[in-house]
């Protein structure tokens, strides 16, 4: 007798093979048996019509404070992610002292923009050492899967002090200690090691981060801490202004610790191939056996702009700045005055407020032909035509006045694709996924709050790349399985997930694939300190299961909270917290 039996749906098994028609069987939380007609169950799910897959693995989450204060990890568990991992980019919430807690808020609120007020109201501090950490994301209910990874930046400043913030050179003990203890956050189950070393990472003062400058001998010393555990992976942010320095070192900590090295990938407007050259660089390491690994997005990753966003084209202007503290259906009405409009659409963006801003943003300000209308369901592969300045020439009015009249609209949002649209759609990505040396990831769940959220990204991996893209190349839905389910985790060894197969956890979605619908982002205001930002809901998933539990059918979770903290093992194996 079987816990669940899954019956008659299309299972698309994680493996990339063709998908086939049969049952899915589970008991005791694991997969019993996959294909053929199973026998009886405590329960039967018709899967008639369905696509059953294994649960996604997203790798690239920036959950490490919602982890405390949100049991479903939304909006992620709402699209079939049954395992996240987060400790991404080098920032994290341990290991730390007491009075450098704010310090470590400041530095996710200025490289993840999770403001400083939520993740104050949300963090309990029970913890001072990595491996407290871990035990204190333990004790907590959760209805899905979480891994951790250990975080340059927090261990930086936990060993170096102000001597970190002022980015001065780590000394050999300084990198013996940070070795150290990177060391016991694997041993207690961390999955790797992250660091940032991009100049798009400020705090919300404007500095570069502590780990921008740290230098090849700080990297490999505390890198080589993977050698000696023979676990967990080494994953790096960079703007490789000196690519050979930057592909030297990463080779090196490959071949001398024989654990897998991963970079972000992405393209970008100033240096539209370089990604072309830095993936060149990851196959020919492979080739002489190194595990170099380009980490990239499924779709551009795009900043968000409209009433109450982090950034929008009028943010930089004086008169539109003195609203931005109003609650937003009060900066809507009082925007829509007429005189209000003459005004701000009169005015010219402020020097100042310009210059605190990142590069890609200061584009926000004058490149309306970079920024797009969205709409219902959210596009995100735009035509030339769907661009502010595009809309504007044919309607013979200014960039300004499509951009503001657009943003009052409730719920409209313009869309500027920071990267991964050099060329204006979406072929580099189609290369990219294309690439057996790249990774799928980059989903970024939970960060962002008021700008981005590409926590839905695996969904949109089946309804466009699938089923729904216009302007290029679809791809087979099998290969858009796989690569987030048994190609993430097992590149960070995960080795008991990402497939539907006899004796493996049984994380399963259950999926309407006519039906698969991203909806359009809204804010919401649902987090601590009554933090605002950005969610995306979806319709189609009739059911996920983690560990052979329905949390969510039909959309609504069932109140189940079988999710445990993963912690890697010895040699690449799994083993969880009790």
């Amino acid at each position: 007798m079987h816990d669940i039996v899954i019956r008659g749906g299309t299972i698309v098994d994680g493996t990339g093979k063709a998908s086939f028609s049969g049952d899915v069987a589970i008991a005791g939380g694991r997969i019993a048996a996959v294909g053929g007609k199973q026998g009886p169950a405590r329960r039967d799910i018709d899967a008639d019509g369905l696509l059953v897959t294994p649960g996604w693995v997203d790798v690239h989450t920036h959950y490490d404070g919602q982890a405390m204060w949100d049991p479903l990890l939304a909006p992620s568990c709402w699209h079939g992610v049954t395992t996240v991992m987060f400790g991404n980019c080098g920032v994290g919430f341990a290991p730390v002292k007491k009075h450098h807690r704010g310090a470590l808020m400041d530095l996710m609120e200025g490289v993840e923009e999770i403001p400083n007020p939520v993740l104050a109201a949300g963090l309990t501090w029970e913890w001072e050492t990595f491996p407290e950490f871990m035990d204190a994301l333990d004790r907590r209910e959760r209805a899905i899967d979480i891994a951790a990874q250990a975080a340059h930046l927090p261990m930086r400043v936990y060993v170096m002090g102000d001597r970190a913030v002022r980015r001065e050179p780590a000394t050999p003990d300084d990198i013996a200690e940070m070795r150290r203890l990177t060391i016991e956050a694997l041993r207690c189950g961390a999955f790797g090691f992250t660091t940032s070393r991009t100049d798009s990472h400020k705090t919300p003062d404007g500095e570069l981060v502590a780990s921008r400058d740290a230098d090849d001998h700080e990297l490999l010393g505390i890198g080589s801490a993977l050698g000696v555990t023979g676990t967990g992976a080494f994953g790096m942010n960079s703007d490789f202004d000196d690519e050979e320095y930057e592909l030297r070192w990463m080779r090196k900590l490959a071949k001398e610790t024989g654990r897998p090295v991963w970079f972000l990938l992405t393209d970008r407007y100033e240096d539209p191939e370089r990604w072309r050259r830095l993936l060149k660089a990851v196959h020919e390491a492979r080739r002489d056996g190194l595990r170099l690994s380009a980490q990239m997005a499924g779709r551009p990753i795009g900043v968000m702009m409209g009433i109450g966003t982090a950034l929008n084209p009028f943010t930089v202007r004086p008169t539109y700045k003195a609203l931005e503290s109003l609650p937003i259906e009060e900066q809507r009405r009082r925007l829509r005055d007429p005189k209000m409009r003459r005004k701000i659409l009169a005015e010219k963006p402020s020097d100042t407020e310009v210059a605190k801003l990142a590069q890609f943003r200061q584009l926000v300000t004058r490149r309306f032909d970079k920024f797009f209308t969205m709409g219902n369901p959210p596009d995100y592969e735009p035509g030339p035509e769907k661009s502010v300045a595009a809309i504007a020439q044919r309607e013979g009015r200014t960039p300004d006045e499509v951009a503001y009249d657009y943003m009052l609209e409730d719920g409209q949002y313009l869309y500027f694709p920071v990267v991964n649209y050099v060329t204006g759609d979406h072929g580099p990505i189609l290369e990219m996924l294309n690439d057996p040396a790249c990774l799928l990831g980059l989903s970024d769940g939970g960060a962002h709050c008021t700008s981005i959220v590409d926590a839905g990204v695996p969904t949109f991996m089946l309804t466009h790349w699938a089923r729904d893209r216009q302007r290029g190349p679809k791809l087979p839905i099998e290969m858009l399985v796989k690569r987030q389910t048994s190609e993430t985790a097992d590149f960070f060894g995960l080795s008991d997930r990402g497939r539907l197969a006899p004796g493996l956890r049984a994380d399963v979605n259950l999926i309407d694939f006519d039906g698969l619908r991203v909806q359009k982002p809204e804010i919401v205001h649902d987090m601590p300190a009554n933090g605002r930002r950005f969610i995306q809901k979806v319709d189609g998933y009739r059911a996920t299961i983690v560990a052979g539990q329905p949390i969510f059918e039909q959309g609504e979770h069932t109140g189940a909270l079988p999710g445990k903290l993963v912690r890697a093992g010895r040699n690449g194996r799994v083993s969880e917290a009790a």
